[in-house]
């Protein structure tokens, strides 16, 4: 087997005694397949972030030539929303009510997610591990048929904060973010930390829309504030212009980034060099560190990503991101057994105990209940020194 996933003893035992459902009553589902849907910016202002649905088509295509999930292959049915949230709308009633999907899986941003989550919850079709860090995106009692993969943004922004008054308590903090949950869910994890030091410890911030050809503006305006930490609550279009901007203006404070676009593939543009010094957290195993050269699950990454993503750079985050969201969706499809009800699905997605995904981090496991969809709750503080990454203690908590 090119990829591992484990099987929750108590979760089977939890799943196997729900009756099962006739797959000709089930939306999505026959006796040889399941069909899921995916909505991607495939192309637009965050095309960098659609590489997320092709990795996860792949994986699937590993999958379905090892037999499928419980004898069913899966059917992935991917739409380019271009990041539009009204496309994200027409492409999601497409999925549900003409392609009759059983799930939406992986969808990425939050503006996307935000514009297609009450419809999804009101018809009850699950919105899987969606690709936000978005706090409203784990709210089980009021959204439970919409879960998050990523790490909150929220408690991301908590870690840093702590790592900053740890190391730098007097530090002058300016922070560049996205108009929309990214950016709003960071400014609430700093206050969360800061609390009565918010106001003197962030001296700037500046705001950008998804759809901006550039931040040079808003970065010069921060350095004028006199900051010596900038937290880039950005993607990985907008990250390497922030750093090469900063760096040109002779800006050379620490730079905090997101940990899904923390990559090399990501620093590549604004010039490795200019990058040394910037700040994020991992949870996931980096395919291109030595340290995890003789890693037998990274090897079984790079077996799959030669065979079925060739032409993809194996060291691109979100390509990890993916392969692990993938592999967790199929634990899950596992798990339910023959019953593929939406209901079950989510039953068997919320019952996950003690799941090691291949590229997490050791000790970093996922247990989910019906009450808290919570994935990743710890980081890992890293730096980039100009060539690779350095890791700055163990994992941490907000």
């Amino acid at each position: 087997m090119i990829a591992r996933r484990t099987l929750i003893a108590s979760t089977l035992a939890l799943i196997c005694s729900t009756a099962p459902v006739a797959a000709e009553n089930v939306p999505g589902v026959t006796a040889d397949s399941i069909k899921i849907g995916q909505i991607a910016p495939l192309s637009g202002p965050a095309s960098a972030l659609g590489v997320t649905a092709k990795a996860a088509e792949a994986y699937f295509r590993m999958v379905n030539d090892q037999g499928g999930v419980n004898g069913r292959k899966i059917e992935a049915i991917t739409l380019d929303d271009a990041y539009n949230p009204a496309r994200t709308v027409e492409m999601a009633r497409r999925l549900v009510e003409q392609d009759q999907v059983s799930l939406l899986f992986l969808t990425t941003g939050g503006s996307p997610n935000a514009a297609i989550q009450t419809y999804l919850n009101d018809r009850k079709v699950p919105q899987l591990l969606v690709s936000t860090g978005g706090d409203r995106f784990n709210n089980p009692g009021q959204f439970p048929w919409t879960s998050r993969f990523s790490p909150s943004y929220r408690t991301e922004a908590q870690i840093y904060a702590n790592y900053i008054l740890k190391e730098t308590p007097d530090a002058k903090i300016a922070v560049l973010y996205q108009n929309d949950d990214l950016g709003k869910d960071y400014l609430d994890g700093l206050r969360d930390v800061l609390g009565e030091k918010y106001n003197t410890m962030v001296v700037g911030t500046a705001s950008y829309e998804a759809a901006d050809p550039s931040v040079d503006s808003q970065v010069i305006r921060l350095k004028s504030t006199g900051a010596d930490v900038l937290v880039a609550a950005a993607t990985p279009r907008i990250v390497p212009q922030a750093i090469r901007r900063a760096r040109d203006i002779g800006w050379t404070a620490p730079i905090y980034i997101v940990p899904t676009v923390a990559s090399i593939r990501t620093l590549e543009p604004a010039g490795l060099e200019r990058a040394a010094g910037v700040m994020s957290g991992a949870f996931m195993k980096d395919p291109g560190d030595p340290a995890w050269a003789e890693d037998a699950d990274v090897k079984a990454y790079l077996e799959w990503q030669k065979a079925y993503l060739p032409d993809a750079d194996p060291t691109d985050a979100l390509i990890v991101f993916a392969y692990n969201a993938a592999n967790m969706l199929v634990h899950i499809l596992e798990s339910a057994g023959d019953d593929l009800s939406r209901e079950n699905i989510m039953r068997a997605h919320s019952s996950v105990s003690g799941l090691q995904l291949p590229l997490f981090l050791p000790g970093l496991t996922v247990s989910m209940t019906a009450q808290d969809y919570t994935t990743v709750s710890s980081l890992q503080m890293i730096r980039f020194n100009g060539k690779s990454w350095e890791t700055l203690g163990g994992l941490v908590s907000r």
